[in-house]
């Protein structure tokens, strides 16, 4: 089966009888698992970014493994375009301007004392969203022409 996902996390464990088990986790909960380091080092490169996925399922004792064949970087995508040229993710950008906007978001640029972590959380991330969402629309409206 073929997939393309983004590699969140890339883990390394050693077995009891030595080798090296790779276990890759996307950004949809899927897991999967291989044993060949190269392999294990393509989906470690390729970790934080889209990648091109070659998988296949076995059953062995009630239970489903997955088990990785391949790993391939997604050239040109979107979001590694973006980091090339300088820029972050949107969801990044998102709460770098949420927290900056954070003393406004909460009624106050010099507070008193502090506010409870989840009910800063419910007023920023509203606000992070909304930035996160209009940095992926792009710029929809045609720029102001100078009227002089």
């Amino acid at each position: 089966m073929v997939a393309d996902v983004k590699i969140v996390t890339v883990e390394e464990n050693q077995t009891r009888s030595g080798h090296t088990r790779f276990v890759v986790k996307d950004d949809g909960g899927g897991e999967y698992t291989t044993f060949r380091e190269q392999i294990g080092a393509a989906a470690k490169a390729a970790q934080g970014r889209r990648a091109r996925i070659e998988y296949h399922e076995a059953q062995r004792n009630g239970f489903t493994n997955i088990y990785l064949d391949r790993v391939e970087p997604i050239a040109g995508g979107e979001e590694e375009d973006a980091l090339a040229a300088g820029g972050a993710e949107p969801e990044e950008v998102g709460w770098q301007a949420a927290t900056e906007a954070a003393p406004w978001l909460v009624g106050s640029d010099k507070p008193t004392e502090a506010v409870d972590p989840e009910e800063l959380f419910e007023r920023l991330k509203p606000f992070k969203d909304l930035v996160a969402q209009d940095i992926r629309d792009g710029d929809d409206e045609p720029e102001p022409e100078d009227a002089a």
